[in-house]
């Protein structure tokens, strides 16, 4: 799996039938976002090609890879407690070795191994093909892909000059950035659904927003070559793939290092050309990169999702300054009007951080009131992490713990009652369902998810009713109806 939940387990390989005893059996427990899962797929891509058996369960497991986490101090705290017990079965299992990879290796690397010595070695977020050798696995006489990436765009290159990516002060991480891209031709093992695949089509970020430090952990940006993602996706879709993700720190900068204009649109157009595919959709716009081209493009085409995931963060002037991001909230009202007006059944999800160093009272009520007014479909609320590093760490004025937290529940309530609402709307309208299979909650009920609905991050809808349909399988889509609505979940019957 891989988000972060009490108890970790592993990541569970398709079912291709029984293996040879003698492989090395390789566990994976992968954590965090989108991002992280796809390097763990290749990592397990890059060891299935070597040889090694992947396994889901920990105990059969000769060697265990954690993928971490380290964008805030919360994921950072799950990622030491799933090496911690991952760790154990080195004593209770027949684990050999432990491999901690990700963004955790990236801050903290030498301090890993000293403070945890069950750690058998790291890899860092542009290492991934190094995972053969710290598992014991001999690389194989293939090429592995193009593993440095020498892309980049002018204001990378301002940003790096003035110090953008700088780790000084991480004692134990190295200075180098990570330049790691995989391509169409690196191996991968996908441990999404077979129906639906993220495709990461960018790495690393450019901007200066004060509260990040992903590009000290994943570089600068630079883009995939337009034909190899396109390749991938027509690849993944001969295998069976009908839902297509695509991710990057941020997707809407994507070809501008390699001179392509409206590069994400142009690359959405020619997914949408791909005939097995039936979704596309990408994930993280940054606010002033969302193009009327772009905008048009997904009007067009009926394959590429009417959603947008546009993370603004604040909507206070001069909280977002403080952010280094810009604009605020009448900017932001023009730009979503814009947003819905070329895309009239536009989904709009964003998230928002409380609790930002010097956030006044005042900054705050603008916030609630601007999302009252913008009336999102989703949202998302962090509370403020202060990470070393980060150029917000060093900023004063901040904010108690208890009204962090008072603030993020406010908020929240706010949205769930535009969400409420929204979703109530949505009664006797019908819509595609791509069903998931039974429901995690009561075997009487399956879930899916329509086009309004992003993997693992949105709403369920819930299917109580099959009409005539004797057999259904996951991974099918069907014409369904909404009969009933909840704050976030949905209740539909197939027609």
């Amino acid at each position: 799996m891989h988000s972060t939940p009490d108890s970790v387990a592993l990541l569970a390989p398709p079912d291709e039938g029984a293996a040879p005893a003698t492989p090395t059996k390789i566990g994976f427990v992968s954590l965090g976002c989108p991002k992280n899962l796809v390097d763990s797929e290749v990592m397990m891509g890059l060891l299935l090609q070597g040889g090694a058996q992947i396994t889901p369960r920990a105990e059969d497991a000769d060697v265990i890879v954690v993928n971490t986490c380290s964008f805030i101090d919360k994921a950072q705290q799950e990622s030491v407690d799933a090496i911690l017990e991952m760790a154990q079965h080195k004593t209770t299992g027949k684990a050999r070795k432990l491999i901690v990879a990700g963004c955790l290796v990236e801050r903290y690397r030498n301090e890993i191994q000293k403070n945890i010595p069950e750690v058998d070695a790291v890899v860092g977020t542009g290492e991934l093909q190094q995972i053969l050798s710290a598992a014991g696995i001999q690389p194989p006489p293939t090429d592995l892909g193009p593993f440095v990436i020498l892309n980049s765009r002018p204001e990378g290159d301002a940003r790096q000059a003035s110090g953008r990516f700088s780790k000084e002060g991480w004692e134990s991480a190295i200075a180098d950035l990570p330049n790691y891209l995989y391509d169409e031709n690196t191996p991968r093992l996908l441990a999404t659904p077979k129906y639906s695949a993220y495709i990461k089509i960018a790495e690393g970020c450019d901007h200066p927003c004060s509260f990040c430090i992903i590009p000290q952990l994943r570089g600068k940006f630079r883009s995939r070559r337009f034909e190899s993602v396109i390749a991938e996706a027509q690849h993944l879709a001969q295998q069976g793939v009908r839902e297509i993700t695509l991710i990057g720190q941020d997707t809407t900068c994507y070809g501008e290092d390699l001179g392509l204009t409206d590069g994400l649109a142009r690359l959405l157009e020619r997914l949408a050309q791909i005939d097995e595919l039936r979704w596309v959709r990408f994930l993280y716009a940054y606010p002033n990169k969302i193009t009327s081209k772009l905008l048009e493009t997904i009007a067009a085409h009926e394959k590429i999702c009417s959603y947008i995931d546009v993370p603004l963060q604040h909507a206070s002037p001069s909280v977002l300054k403080n952010m280094k991001r810009g604009a605020g909230a009448e900017i932001f009202l023009k730009s979503i009007a814009n947003m819905r007006r070329h895309i009239p059944d536009l989904t709009l999800r964003t998230s928002f951080i409380v609790g930002f160093p010097g956030e006044t009272a005042a900054d705050f009520d603008l916030l609630c009131d601007f999302v009252r007014q913008a009336q999102f479909d989703w949202l998302g609320v962090f509370s403020y992490s202060d990470e070393e590093g980060s150029r917000s760490f060093a900023l004063g004025d901040k904010v108690a713990p208890k009204e962090i937290e008072r603030r993020r529940r406010k908020l929240m309530s706010i949205q769930m009652q535009i969400s409420r609402k929204n979703k109530r709307a949505l009664i006797g309208r019908q819509f595609d369902l791509l069903l998931e299979g039974p429901s995690e909650e009561t075997d009487l009920l399956w879930q899916g998810r329509t086009a309004m609905h992003a993997p693992e991050i949105d709403g369920t809808v819930y299917v109580n009713d099959f009409g005539d349909r004797d057999n259904v399988r996951e991974g099918e889509f069907h014409r369904c109806e909404i009969t009933e609505a909840h704050e976030y979940d949905l209740v539909a019957r197939i027609l």
